[in-house]
């Protein structure tokens, strides 16, 4: 429950970011920035364009933080048996890390899917303006058909191996930073009394050292799951050489901005309400 309610606090206040995230990544040359990516998107669509793929997106993250926090503990006891300390020490941040690197794997499984459908329907749009496809499916229902029909089941792994390069080494980041962050804070106190806004920093600086670690790969993450839609779509190697052959290694960095606002807001949301649910869940364990 932790992480569903902070996935769900994720997605609210970080959807229409990632949405532009999306469009700016797989279609870099339609916006020149940021506003001009919001104000078109408003002028075509109207405020519904923003938050398209929120079902997906809800799904995909509650998933996700779901599979990879409960993973994360289970992850941690098996990085104590490897280092050879006993289950009740404290792992140092570089510990954490890696833990938090092998729970990822995990939640690829159950993230691919869904971000899958989620990028798609962010595009839909774009993919019909540039004649890539001639009529878009809107609904999440469409697009999973459309995806079984066309490539069956194993379809909706498309982008497998650029998920699993962005989440290994994003999410040892992710923690890696959230751990340094709060070891920074807590200065000698415990980790475990700090408030709400260094709580709040730190998993904003988590997600920051995220995104800034793996961004070219969810890059081409985002072009191989929205154009694989018109036909056939080449790997993550050769979807990278033609991306930095014909657009430029800066259009691997395409959409950053609002990546790193909803990184900040989204992870720091995450991190407030884990810690803060998983302290009340204590709570009511210790009080049996």
């Amino acid at each position: 429950s932790a992480a569903c309610l902070g996935g769900t606090a994720c997605v609210v206040t970080g959807q229409p970011f990632d949405t532009a995230k999306v469009k700016m990544q797989t279609f870099p040359n339609m916006y020149k920035g940021l506003a001009d990516c919001f104000v078109k998107t408003y002028k075509q669509v109207g405020f519904r364009g923003f938050y398209k793929g929120t079902t997906p997106a809800l799904l995909a993250n509650i998933a996700e933080n779901s599979v990879l926090f409960m993973c994360y503990g289970f992850c941690q006891q098996i990085v104590r048996r490897i280092v050879g300390v006993d289950r009740k020490t404290k792992l140092s941040d570089l510990q954490n890390a890696a833990a938090g690197s092998f729970a990822s794997a995990f939640a690829t499984l159950v993230l691919c899917p869904t971000e899958l459908v989620k990028c798609r329907l962010q595009a839909m749009h774009e993919m019909q303006l540039s004649g890539k496809i001639i009529q878009g499916h809107n609904t999440v229902w469409s697009v999973v058909k459309g995806v079984i029909q066309k490539d069956g089941p194993l379809g909706f792994y498309r982008g497998l191996s650029s998920t699993l390069l962005r989440e290994v080494p994003g999410y040892f980041f992710f923690f890696g930073g959230y751990e340094l962050s709060r070891t920074f804070f807590a200065s000698g106190r415990s980790k475990d009394d700090l408030g709400p806004i260094p709580l709040l920093l730190s998993g904003g600086f988590g997600g920051s050292c995220l995104w800034i670690a793996v961004y070219p790969v969810d890059c081409v993450k985002s072009r191989i799951q929205v154009l694989s839609m018109a036909g056939k779509q080449a790997g993550f190697m050769g979807t990278f050489v033609t991306v930095v052959r014909t657009e430029g290694v800066l259009a691997l960095y395409s959409g950053l901005t609002p990546t790193m606002i909803r990184a900040f807001l989204a992870n720091g949301a995450l991190f407030l309400a884990y810690e803060y649910s998983r302290k009340l869940m204590m709570k009511q364990i210790d009080s049996y």
